[in-house]
């Protein structure tokens, strides 16, 4: 053997070495947990605790989004934690969900019980979602790739009237009303002919004119990863661009370009000491061009106006119409004026032509810095961990804006032809050639944490744990005043310390004890620090010799509780005497004002002259205090058949008390009115309960492998208490779902003037006629007002009466097949977007065919069209009331793995090639109305073709 030879020999031991270590590090990291300031083994977590290997599972899913379907593979997250809005964490640091792509992330987990979130403090005390990043390891250089390519399809457009049906309609919807019709059937003859849609038009968003019949998107990611005994490294770049639906004029450059970049490396300084640090850049450049489309394709008439004057068919007798043509700054194509009416001087379209374009630049820079001392030689099992964190995210937009000139026309018919004979012009063309900044937002966020952790097990079988830590962040946001409403006077801060005490014996016997120290600067001076406590048991029956011998097919089952009181400073939060600007500070403190909206004006007593006087604002509540979250948990973790089932049950019983109330039933009438004296009271009071589940089934039946998971949650709220006043108890919020939609109950439509005449009074507005919705007299007074409404049914804005969802892989040979899908039940929403409550002279809907005519009046399913505002049938109720049941087939994916024989003399070590369909299918009783956005860009499928490479 010669020493070339020996070289390669040497190379191939390293390197089996360095692949050997770095699956055992896997391995280590499979078994481990990653929650509040530390890691757990997963058979030691203390329940309400999921989590979802990120890394493992983009080998067979591609996504975009951080938190993407996560509800299909977490029971008890809806996008909220058991009802409530969680605190996002990347990396142990409050960051947003986007700040991070899912091709960057080791783990995501969901700590959802009060337990798990006790350490984060006051901040936390709704939920976590813990995001940790990818970080080098133990191995030779890899380099792997990922690209991928996809289409958005749109998924429905809504279905308006064409302009001739419009037009016959809404002259029906004025005889209605008594008056006169507003179109001649000449007219509606000639906007149905079509034959000159410039002077008769008919005007179709949605159409190949203006939208594409899809758009593209386009992402590459660069993974590159190693490291040694003495330092680890992981750096990630990725790139993705994606145009738009739009293909008319300046939106049809509409895009939005993303880079990315993440470094990170670990070091090991000495035996006792290592450190890390990490650096991200987030680069966005978007660029649109002005004119609201959407919203305008909800609202303009399709008959109202033409966007566009056809210069051909200007009269030859007027040529002054020539030289407006020759003089304007934005002559369509070298054909067409742009169109406009006194009442729209602008328009979408227009917009979209002439009026310029924003170019908004994002940027955001983190950085993170840690270091570990092993203190084992000063106290075994010792260890102190620090890192300090800054954020920087600026946000600008550099606008370009121009004032343009719109005409109306005046049409003649001279020799059997439609002339334009007039242009009344409104506005003016004006240029520039500057752009300026539009738009400014920055935000910084800042945060450090110091801890001590114990970790020692002592004879074999007493397990010991304990951290002691401090907590502090501070975010802080500033922007120009017109458009984000101006910097916050106050910045988001969290300050607490924290505490946990752990010990199990054999991993079967356990208990811990956690707190946290929190500080409030929102609370009175001497009640600012309060305690949050915390206890969780466990006990591992399966490992007992009387359920060992007798329950085989259980390999293991632990049962775990826990009691908690958190007290939190989220909900203190209010508005100001003026109704509308939110505060959070100094809600306990009572001031008086003598400003425009607190000061009054009084006469002396000759009327004649007067002067003014400071009045009350607000009231002092010296027992202000936090608001407590008091929580039961008891679950369940259970894995059958030697893994072939497993079972993961959690239910809750939280109590959220001394939420925020101005004292309306606690306080008399007289405290309020000129000025106001009533305080801030901790008087409501919440509860929140359900059970949330997680059930996994993985078989092989030959060469195929297949693993079914089922999550979901059934989940119920209560206002326990409320400070209210109603005359009758049923309209009393308190004992009702927190989620409660209110509204009348209907009773079909007035059939005639008799029906309206021998009902009770309905007080909404505007002359009732047959064809009218009519509402129950609830209280039997004699008058349909707000008394009369009545719990409809839950909303489920936070989450739905039952909630799951479903993911589903199978495994055959070289092929993998992965499946997500979700779905919700018991819910209730009402049809009253623009769509359906056609207001005035609103665009008209497909939904109004169904209206109530004479003819009709015993099928109707929509009132009798009116010219007026409709007050009285557009109103939350019955009658627009329908169930959001539905079921989301959210994403397929099939993956093909190449066979790594192929390339054992190349320097790939792996690829794969996969297709994608998202947002696939919706099975609901209403699906056509959840698929269909109105004044807003539509819903899409996704379809997508990827590629991934290891080297």
């Amino acid at each position: 053997m010669n020493i070339k030879h020996i070289r390669a020999c040497c190379v191939l031991f390293t390197a089996s070495m360095l692949h050997a270590a770095a699956v055992q590090a896997q391995a280590g990291k499979d078994s481990l947990v990653n929650v509040a300031f530390k890691t757990v083994a997963r058979e030691d977590l203390p329940g309400a605790v999921s989590s979802v290997n990120v890394t493992e599972l983009l080998q067979k899913n591609y996504a975009t989004y951080s938190l993407d379907n996560l509800q299909s593979l977490v029971g008890g997250y809806t996008g909220n934690i058991w009802g409530q809005a969680p605190l996002i964490l990347i990396d142990g640091v409050p960051r947003r969900a986007t700040d991070v792509r899912p091709v960057e992330i080791e783990t995501i987990t969901v700590l959802k019980g009060a337990s798990s979130v006790v350490l984060y403090g006051s901040n936390a005390a709704k939920g976590v979602v813990l995001i940790t990043t990818k970080r080098g390891t133990v191995k030779p250089l890899s380099i792997d790739v990922r690209a991928n390519s996809g289409w958005f399809f749109p998924k429905a457009y809504p279905s308006y009237l064409k302009a001739a049906d419009y037009m016959t309609l809404y002259n029906e919807a004025s005889r209605n009303d008594g008056i006169a019709e507003r179109y001649t059937q000449d007219q509606i003859n000639a906007t149905a002919a079509g034959t000159n849609p410039y002077r008769y038009p008919d005007v179709d968003f949605f159409n190949s004119a203006y939208l594409k019949k899809a758009y593209t998107r386009q992402d590459v990611t660069t993974e590159i990863s190693g490291g040694n005994d003495f330092a680890r490294y992981y750096t990630n770049f990725g790139a993705s661009y994606n145009n738009s639906i739009m293909n008319f004029g300046e939106q049809k450059k509409n895009n939005d370009f993303n880079f990315n970049i993440r470094a990170n490396v670990d070091m090991n300084l000495t035996s006792w000491l290592t450190a890390n640090t990490d650096a991200v850049a987030i680069f966005n450049n978007s660029y649109t061009g002005r004119g609201n489309f959407w919203g305008a394709s909800a609202t303009m008439r399709p008959n109202w106006f033409s966007p566009f004057i056809p210069i051909s068919m200007f009269s030859a007798g007027n040529a002054g119409l020539k030289t407006i043509a020759d003089n304007s700054n934005h002559l369509i194509d070298g054909q067409y004026l742009l169109g406009g009416l006194s009442t729209d001087q602008t328009n979408a379209f227009a917009d979209n032509l002439a009026a310029g374009y924003i170019k908004t630049r994002n940027r955001t820079l983190m950085y993170n810095v840690g270091a570990t001392a092993d203190l084992g030689s000063a106290v075994k099992g010792l260890k102190f961990k620090t890192a300090y964190s800054m954020d920087y995210t600026s946000l600008y937009s550099e606008a370009y804006q121009l004032t343009y000139a719109t005409y109306e026309p005046t049409w003649a018919t001279v020799d059997g032809k439609d002339v334009i004979t007039s242009l009344r012009k409104y506005n003016n063309d004006l240029s520039s050639t500057n752009e300026y900044v539009g738009q400014t937002a920055y935000t910084q966020t800042m945060s450090l944490r110091s801890q001590f952790n114990y970790d020692r097990t002592f004879g074999g079988n007493h397990h010991v744990t304990g951290t002691l830590l401090g907590w502090w962040y501070l975010t802080q946001f500033s922007s120009d005043a017109d458009n984000n409403g101006g910097s916050t006077y106050h910045p988001i801060r969290n300050t607490n310390l924290g505490f946990q005490a752990g010990y199990n014996f054999k991993k079967r016997y356990y208990v811990d004890f956690s707190a946290a120290a929190v500080h409030s600067a929102k609370m009175p001076p001497g009640k600012r620090n309060a305690l949050s406590p915390t206890v969780t048991v466990g006990w591992r029956i399966s490992d007992e010799a009387f359920f060992k011998n007798k329950v085989a097919f259980v390999d293991n089952l632990k049962l775990n509780a826990s009691y908690a009181s958190i007290k939190q400073d989220l909900d203190i939060t209010g508005l100001r005497p003026d109704g509308t600007t939110p505060t959070d500070y100094y809600l306990y403190q009572g001031y008086y004002g003598n400003n425009g909206q607190l000061g009054g004006w009084y006469p002396w007593r000759d009327g004649a002259s007067g002067g003014f006087t400071s009045i009350s604002g607000q009231g002092t509540n010296p027992d202000f205090t936090f608001v407590r979250r008091n929580e039961f948990r008891a679950g369940l973790e259970a894995s059958l058949l030697k893994g072939a089932v497993t079972l993961d049950v959690n239910y809750f019983r939280q109590h959220t008390n001394g939420l925020l109330t101005r004292g309306v039933l606690t306080y008399p009438s007289w405290f309020s009115g000129n000025g106001d004296f009533r305080p801030w009271l901790n008087y409501n009071n919440d509860r929140r309960t359900g059970v949330d589940f997680a059930v996994n089934l993985n078989r092989k039946v030959g060469e195929v492998q297949y693993s079914l998971g089922v999550t979901g949650m059934v989940f119920n709220s209560q206002a326990v208490r409320r400070d209210e006043i109603y005359l009758d108890a049923y309209q009393n919020r308190a004992g009702k779902a927190l989620d409660a939609y209110w509204g009348y109950i209907s009773d079909g439509f007035f059939q005639d003037q008799a029906d309206i005449n021998s009902h009770a009074r309905q007080t909404f507005g505007g002359t009732l006629k047959p064809g009218d919705i009519k509402y129950r007299d609830v209280n039997n007074d004699g008058v349909v007002d707000n008394k009369d409404q009545v719990n409809l049914g839950r909303n489920g804005w936070a989450a739905n009466p039952f909630n799951y969802g479903i993911n589903l892989t199978v495994k055959w040979r070289h092929f993998t097949l992965f499946a997500l899908a979700s779905g919700q039940t018991g819910g209730i929403g009402f049809k009253n977007s623009s769509y359906y409550w056609v207001r005035g002279t609103g665009k008209f809907s497909d939904a109004v065919w169904g209206r109530w005519t004479e003819a009709t009046k015993n099928t109707a399913d929509y009132p009798r069209l009116t010219t007026t505002a409709g007050n009285n049938n557009y109103q939350n109720s019955t009658f627009w009331m329908y169930k959001t049941n539905r079921f989301n087939l959210s994403r397929v994916q099939l993956t093909y793995d190449f066979n790594n024989d192929l390339f054992k003399n190349s320097v790939i070590h792996g690829l794969s090639v996969y297709v994608l369909g998202d947002n696939l299918l919706v099975v609901s009783k209403e699906r056509k109305l959840m698929e269909t956005n109105i004044g807003t860009a539509p819903q899409y499928r996704f379809y997508n073709l990827g590629i991934r490479a290891s080297f």
